[in-house]
């Protein structure tokens, strides 16, 4: 069911639409300083959920704030096209798999439904922005699959390959089998799950004997049958052990570990001496003329496994260099879908992850297993197919990022991010690990790799369509598609007279990602103007999980161009998890629709509750009741306190912009006073980018507007006539509330909206931020109220705690604090807010007395056995001595002991009749004994109370007078005539009769009957 916000936010986005309020907001800051935003594009085959909705609500409480504070911010839409996420959709679609099944389905109907499945949930998308409050341009939004896009992206690459950082080689990559494709180092960061998996010790018989082995350790048995060699580190220290009638050779350190006790050593050497000793390997499916010894490596410690590691080249990096080093035979036994070829005959087409049992069998079998376990580590994933990877050597295309890792680090260092700690920490880390970036994907739907290569070995890049039609063989339409397969079928001409064919690859998607800065405004081609003036970026913001996405990838292809940074600054967001800390998915049933919350509670309160409850960059733990209270206790809130400014506003046809004016009380002057401190305050913070604690300030004065000043000041509104204290409330509140709106504009657009333009009749959005009157602020009469509030606090906490309602009045309230010469102005309000009838700030002998205990963790320490002694000296001591100690902070007990204000438990007991609350350096004690009197005057409180609910029910107009009719016993009614004027006072009334009246409502007050009358 549509909430009333939802409904009024519907009407608000009309009128932003018949206004063009957006665009307008943009344009009247023309000429004035630009403040820069990059918009992350989405990809519009999935739907939008809880963490897209706190990145929309920073983005766009950003840019509306910094709109307001003066600057220019344009905001171009952005959506990702390309890349295997949209394939795999595609697959299932179409109910195929693989890269075999896409080839016969053919290659060119496969784009065809990959282009109409990336807005597939492009309405929702737009919906969900709209509805959310985001303002960002959507009618012009850059898309990567666009040929402007492509082309810009082109230039980039064309340019790296000029430089010579754009190269083919041959090297071990992470591969996913899956999507039959590799993957770049920043890919598989974001791939990492925790998996149970088994290890393995192998025995590799030593050549030329029947009983000596070298133990090899790996973690992925399944790459055994690949074996090329054993690795040794040349200064460790190896032994050969006995156990039983085998020998065994392993790192000295790790003897113990394997062998436990049951060994013997029998020889010893360094790892060098261990270079060039043959031996079998295991398993005899590969021929290797070239290996099958033992070779020297770095690498190999003796923390773990045997310090001996079996080397199978095709599968790790450092498997690879080892044997490129030692000039040995490259062995592969694996297919591109990840599985075992032919030759491993036992195993063949079988998922190689799926058979290290298996093998650690086969081991068994050949009596070549030493030992097994199973353990649990971190291991790389797929992060569009989530299926786990395998590193595989093979061909690709590099881009040198080593080459430019000291300039990306440089660039870093120039970046202001929140949190801080992501500089040095998270990201700054993964710079220091950098590779180079494998750019290439064997797949199909992308960006295609703009080289052409000729057998003769020369390569070119064209960057743009026309040099790409300038160089190839025939003619080249001009609106040419740049995708797959078209672009397959053009050839160029070689310098050496050959025909140059395109590489096969499409690039890594975030490739195209990272290129937005120039590919949204079709840079070097577009308007050179335009986007010189919006690069570099002020901020990017997104999710931590784009550390290793979008922040590096835009990082990295700014570098590589300009050799600049491309943002000055990162807001890095936290992850959304429910309300148990758990990861939101739709698997577990506990992810949140963001859509269905804004019809539920408005987008304002989910904002709201994105915005407040916790820093951006902090996990948030978040539920649909965190929802509801920001809706309940800050839009509510607003809500009624401009209801209740309309509603006399419209009784007295009061003029917020005409009839300013009146006699300003005291707490006009404090709500004043606090509205431009917390606009200082607000203005300080969000400088700072700290939007949470902005929130809170801004939530704190709504509390105080709302339960402070407008309930203070009812009676005031309530007043015949235009007096000058009316005038002067109307005139403060109309004020406030208009600041207000400003203030939470970019927070909370709809409603600040909303009461803006009833109050003024023009947008919000189009006004400046405020900013803080100096003259106004008052800090001496915020800190006296905020002490008002605090004696108000504890005497209501004394009334809970003795079980005495409010409207029951109280004789005397006892109040001492430092600040009581700074409370006799307020005296009155203090009377009113407690319902007391005299307040005494003179502290008095007799009210309370002191007891003391002896706190053992804090003193027992230093005094050891004389513990007992103190604790007996104490409970003797005198009141007299008790307020010595609070006043100097020692006491002294003997001659020789001696007791701190920290080492002892002090507690007032109240007397008699009296209740005690204290807090922040204030006391209260409140008399809670009733005389008849009082009973009377609470009694009729509650009768005022009820009359107050009758005319609720009855829907009657807040002014109306009324005649009231009360008919009750005669003691009831000699109570309430003696207090006649009381209820003149409270209630709207002309006149009161004690008697019957025809039509009543019966009510129950302290066991004793009402019956009232209203005409």
């Amino acid at each position: 069911m549509q909430d009333k916000a939802a409904l009024k936010e519907q009407k608000i986005r009309e009128y932003w639409q018949e206004n063009d309020t957006f665009q307008a907001s943009v344009r009247n800051r023309e000429g004035k300083r630009s403040y820069v935003f990059y918009e992350g594009p989405p990809t519009a085959n999935g739907m939008p959920h809880a963490g897209h909705a706190l990145g929309r609500t920073i983005k766009d409480f950003i840019a509306r704030y910094k709109t307001m504070d003066g600057y220019q911010v344009k905001r171009k839409a952005g959506w990702d096209t390309h890349g295997l996420p949209v394939e795999l959709e595609v697959e299932k679609q179409l109910k195929i798999s693989g890269k075999d099944q896409i080839e016969t389905y053919g290659v060119e109907r496969f784009i065809e439904k990959c282009k109409e499945s990336v807005f597939r949930y492009e309405r929702e998308w737009k919906q969900f922005t709209e509805a959310l409050g985001y303002w960002v341009d959507m009618e012009n939004p850059y898309i990567t699959l666009e040929n402007s896009y492509i082309e810009s992206v082109w230039h980039i690459l064309s340019h790296i390959h000029g430089e010579g950082l754009l190269y083919k080689g041959h090297r071990v990559v992470p591969y996913c089998p899956h999507c039959e494709t590799s993957l770049s180092s920043h890919e598989v960061a974001q791939g990492y799950k925790d998996v149970s998996d088994l290890s393995a010790t192998a025995k590799f018989l030593v050549e030329g004997t029947t009983d000596e082995y070298l133990l090899g350790w790996t973690t992925t048995p399944w790459t055994l049958p690949a074996n090329v060699a054993i690795a040794v580190h040349p200064e460790l220290n190896y032994v050969t052990v006995q156990q039983g009638n085998e020998k065994y050779i392993v790192a000295e350190e790790l003897a113990k570990t394997l062998f436990k006790d049951d060994f013997q050593v029998v020889a010893s050497c360094k790892g060098k001496d261990l270079a060039g000793v043959r031996y079998e390997a295991p398993f005899s499916y590969v021929q290797v003329n070239r290996g099958h010894q033992v070779v020297l490596a770095d690498f190999v410690t003796d923390q773990s496994g045997t310090g001996l590691v079996h080397i199978a080249p095709a599968y790790g990096e450092d498997d690879y260099r080892v044997v490129q080093d030692n000039g040995l035979d490259f062995v592969h036994i694996v297919d591109g879908k990840g599985r075992y070829t032919e030759e491993i005959t036992s195993l063949a087409g079988r998922f190689v992850k799926d058979c290290d049992v298996d093998i650690i069998k086969l081991l068994a079998e050949r009596n070549r297993l030493f030992n097994k376990e199973k353990y649990t580590h971190s291991y790389p994933h797929c992060w569009r197919c989530d299926s786990p990877l395998l590193y595989y050597a093979m061909e690709g295309w590099f881009i040198r990022m080593t080459d430019v890792k000291e300039k990306m680090q440089e660039n870093n260092r120039q970046v202001e991010w929140h949190p801080g700690h992501m500089q040095e920490g998270r990201f700054g880390k993964f710079l220091d690990n950098m590779v180079d970036w494998n750019i290439g994907r064997n797949r199909y739907w992308g960006t295609p790799l703009n080289v052409w290569t000729c057998k003769c070995g020369k390569e070119k890049a064209p960057g743009s369509i026309a040099e790409l039609r300038q160089q190839a063989i025939g003619s080249v339409a001009e609106n040419v598609e740049l995708h797959k397969p078209y672009v397959d079928q053009i050839q160029l001409r070689c310098e050496c007279g050959d025909v140059m064919e395109r590489t096969s690859e499409v690039i890594d998607v975030w490739f195209d990602s990272g290129s937005m800065p120039f590919a949204q405004y079709h840079y070097p081609f577009g308007d050179k103007e335009l986007f010189e003036c919006q690069y570099p970026a002020d901020v990017v913001i997104e999710g931590v999980d784009q550390t290793r996405g979008w922040f590096y990838s835009l990082l990295a292809v700014s570098t590589l161009m300009t050799g600049k940074a491309p943002y000055k600054r990162v807001l890095s967001l936290g992850h959304i998890l429910d309300e148990n800390g758990q990861k939101m998915s739709k698997s577990k049933g506990n992810a949140l629709n963001p859509t269905e919350l804004m019809e539920t509670y408005g987008a304002d309160a989910l904002r709201w509750a994105l915005l407040s409850d916790s820093a951006p960059w902090n996990n948030k733990r978040f539920s649909e009741r965190t929802v509801a209270q920001a809706k309940s206790k800050m839009i509510d809130t607003l809500s009624n306190v401009f209801s209740f400014y309309q509603l006399y506003q419209q009784i007295d046809q009061f003029n917020g912009e005409m009839d300013s004016g009146g006699v300003r009380s005291t707490l006009d002057e404090w709500v004043l006073s606090r509205l431009h401190s917390v606009t200082k305050q607000v203005n300080d913070y969000l400088e700072q980018y700290d939007i949470t604690n902005a929130a809170r300030e801004l939530g704190v004065f709504l509390d105080e507007l709302s339960n402070w000043y407008v309930r203070r000041s009812r009676q005031r509104f309530w007043s015949s006539g235009m007096t000058d204290d009316k005038r002067a409330a109307f005139s403060t509140l109309y004020e406030v509330l208009k600041k207000t709106a400003q203030l939470l504009a970019p927070f909370t657009p709809y409603i600040a909206e909303d009461i803006y333009l009833q109050l003024t009749g023009s947008s919000v959005h189009l006004t400046d931020y405020p900013k803080p009157f100096s003259e106004l602020i008052n800090t001496q009469l915020e800190k006296d109220m905020t002490t008002v509030r605090q004696v108000v606090e504890l005497t209501r906490a004394a009334r809970n705690t003795a079980g005495i309602k409010t409207k029951q009045p109280l004789s005397t309230l006892y109040v001492t604090t430092e600040e009581a010469v700074n409370l006799v102005s307020y005296l009155t309000t203090i009377k009113e807010e407690t319902n007391v009838k005299e307040i005494e700030l003179d502290e008095k002998d007799g009210l309370f007395t002191y007891t003391a205990k002896l706190d053992f963790a804090a003193a027992g320490p230093r005094l050891g056995k004389r513990v007992g002694e103190a604790k007996t000296a104490l409970s003797q001591v005198s009141q007299d001595q008790l307020k010595e100690l609070l006043i100097t902070g020692e006491l002294r007990l003997a001659e020789d002991i001696k007791l701190t204000k920290e080492e002892v438990l002090i507690e007032k007991v109240p007397s008699n009749h009296l209740e005690l609350s204290e807090g922040g350096g204030i006391t209260v004690l409140l008399d809670t004994e009733l005389t008849l009197e009082l009973k009377e005057e609470g009694f009729v409180r509650e009768a005022i109370r009820e009359v107050q609910t009758y005319r609720k029910e009855l829907d009657l107009p807040v002014e109306k007078r009324v005649n009231l009719y009360i008919d009750a016993s005669s003691s009831i009614l000699d109570v309430l005539k003696k207090q006649e004027e009381m209820l003149h006072q409270h209630l709207v009334v002309q006149s009161i009769f004690f008697e019957k009246h025809q039509e009543t409502k019966v009510v129950q007050i302290e066991g004793e009957k009402l019956q009232l009358g209203i005409e």
